[in-house]
């Protein structure tokens, strides 16, 4: 898709989170390296280095530091141009800096600690980080069922039948970059990674920018606590297409009776991720 195709898709409800960065780019082109920076303007790594968007190494470059310490140590973010998956990578660390520097610093941290075999293969911590980091959706809301619903796999109670309760007290933001490539051309199947916030009951009639910059406070503490992602499988998994609004079907009953995208419980249920 290109640049002027998909400014429409771009206003829709899954890219809400990214609405204040999106809202300051050209509207006519892809943004440029500087132009990405320039709007980073004070987004900084955990070690203080100003976040800068750069040109990917080439083969024959010398440097050598793995991608999440390079970032960390200098603040250049490898990104391709007009790429896709790059640029909602640049976007989410616009959107939620202090969520991105936490988890950048983790990745570097376990990768000083556990050196060559960590970079030859991610362990499950950072495997964790990666996946939601990738396809990460944050759950905001003041109702402990919503989460328990997820848990449970009950998305027609969830999504449909308890819509209006869903609504009033829960609101979702996609972070993952790949999560949002995918839904410039989203496809039955696609399932997110959650992390539970619980917030109180004035959260939902808080503007978007303003519920973006509590849930990047909120991820910034979750991702400090390694406890909170020990495995993947810590964080519930998630039809994401079923949030109301993220799919034109979502308006009718009978899209959620498809057994393979709404699949039931499996036999072992994950623990609610995020929750305190």
């Amino acid at each position: 898709m290109d640049w002027t195709a998909a400014r429409q898709a771009l206003r829709s409800p899954p890219f809400a989170s990214l609405a204040g960065a999106l809202s300051r780019l050209d509207a006519d082109r892809w943004p440029t390296h500087g132009s990405l920076t320039s709007i980073a303007s004070g987004v900084r790594t955990s070690r203080g280095m100003p976040v800068r968007f750069v040109p990917p190494r080439g083969n024959g470059d010398g440097e050598r530091r793995y991608y999440e310490l390079r970032i960390a140590e200098t603040g250049e973010v490898e990104t391709r141009p007009a790429n896709w998956h790059d640029l909602f990578n640049a976007l989410s660390w616009i959107a939620f800096p202090r969520a991105k520097a936490a988890i950048n610093a983790q990745h570097a941290a376990i990768l000083e600690e556990r050196g060559e075999a960590e970079a030859l293969r991610r362990g499950p911590e950072r495997d964790a980080l990666t996946v939601f980091d990738e396809g990460g959706v944050v759950v905001c809301s003041s109702s402990p069922e919503a989460f328990r619903r997820i848990v449970d796999f009950e998305w027609k109670e969830l999504f449909w039948r308890r819509r209006a309760e869903l609504q009033a007290t829960t609101r979702f933001l996609a972070f993952g970059h790949a999560l949002h490539e995918k839904f410039l051309d989203p496809f039955i199947g696609m399932v997110a990674k959650t992390v539970f916030m619980p917030v109180d009951a004035g959260f939902a009639a808080l503007e978007v920018r303003a519920q973006v910059a509590r849930a990047d406070e909120f991820l910034a503490h979750h991702f400090r606590d390694r406890a909170n992602f020990a495995k993947a499988k810590l964080m519930a998994p998630m039809p994401v297409l079923g949030i109301p609004g993220w799919h034109p079907s979502t308006s009718e009953e009978s899209f959620y009776d498809d057994a393979v995208h709404f699949r039931k419980q499996g036999p072992s249920p994950p623990r609610l991720a995020g929750s305190r």
